[in-house]
């Protein structure tokens, strides 16, 4: 996405004579509706006039949240924002949004079933009770669109507060897991090893960093381990993935209903980038399986995937 974005402002400043002011600052283009914005994001903004960017805010004030014994408030950090930017005939869309952990998957479907992109999701703080986590959001298009996309995300934050989440939960002890690996390795199309009662397959990836090959014994890798029974199991893992694969991978493990709990990047400088993605799961065993194998489908496109 970010790609795109900076393609089309290379475009327009290229196509601006150099005595000329900006479209977006000087108000000779196509503005932002902000009013527009406002009733469809249901959330009050603020324009600022020399980046050419509307930014509507929502503070989590909903929320009781101590960081090491101190009360954050919402300007400490807890808030959710949303700014937009023309770009040429498009707008563009980056977000943040608060989330407690029992928010995050419910608000990412929305978001991703609204044509929003999602980006990142980490921590902010340390030592915070409860745990929050932050879901990063973009997007380019019809600006009406990306204002209605961003509004339903902020609908479905408060829908889901106080506690109204999703929390899986599934009594699975590793050491007495009676889950059969051959019906994992039918689906996955590969092997697998059991220990402790943990049935783990790995899927290598390669990339570059300091002009050498990193693969997956180098940490580049996509893996998911099992345990439990067929009808009641656990899955968790690490997706990797090129930056165009994010948004496949993201989709098909939430349509299999497979939560997401961190989006992030392992290394800085490799080439091409690889993006990771850990995951959890609950279920049925074939259920588990099939959604990964969804999502490692949407792999196919970049570096060698089951090596």
């Amino acid at each position: 996405m970010h790609e795109r974005i900076l393609g089309l402002l290379l475009v327009g400043a290229l196509a601006t004579p150099a005595n000329a002011a900006p479209k977006l600052s000087s108000g000779s283009g196509p503005r932002l509706d902000t009013a527009r914005i406002e009733q469809l994001t249901g959330a009050k903004g603020k324009l600022d006039e020399k980046e050419g960017v509307f930014k509507v805010s929502v503070p989590r004030a909903d929320l009781s949240v101590t960081a090491a014994g101190v009360k954050l408030t919402p300007p400490m950090g807890l808030t959710s924002w949303a700014a937009f930017k023309r770009a040429g005939n498009h707008t563009v869309v980056m977000g943040d949004m608060v989330l407690l952990e029992d928010q995050v998957n419910p608000v990412m479907s929305v978001a991703l079933d609204s044509g929003l992109e999602v980006t990142a999701l980490h921590n902010h703080f340390f030592w915070d009770s409860p745990k929050v986590m932050f879901m990063h959001i973009g997007g380019m298009g019809d600006e009406a669109k990306l204002a209605e996309a961003v509004g339903k995300v902020f609908n479905k934050i408060q829908e889901t507060s106080g506690g109204k989440g999703e929390t899986p939960r599934t009594d699975v002890d590793p050491a007495a897991s009676p889950l059969d690996p051959k019906q994992i390795d039918a689906i996955l199309g590969k092997s697998g090893d059991l220990t402790g009662g943990v049935y783990k397959l790995t899927f290598g990836r390669e990339t570059k960093m300091h002009g050498i090959s990193a693969g997956s014994s180098m940490g580049v890798n996509t893996w998911a381990a099992f345990a439990g029974s067929d009808e009641k199991a656990v899955v968790d893992g690490d997706f990797a993935m090129l930056e165009s694969e994010l948004q496949g991978v993201l989709k098909a493990l939430r349509a299999a209903g497979i939560d997401i709990v961190a989006i992030h990047q392992h290394m800085a400088g490799e080439s091409p980038r690889v993006l990771f993605l850990h995951y959890w799961g609950v279920g049925r065993t074939e259920d588990l399986a099939r959604g990964l194998k969804a999502a490692l489908d949407k792999t196919g496109g970049g570096p060698s995937v089951g090596k």
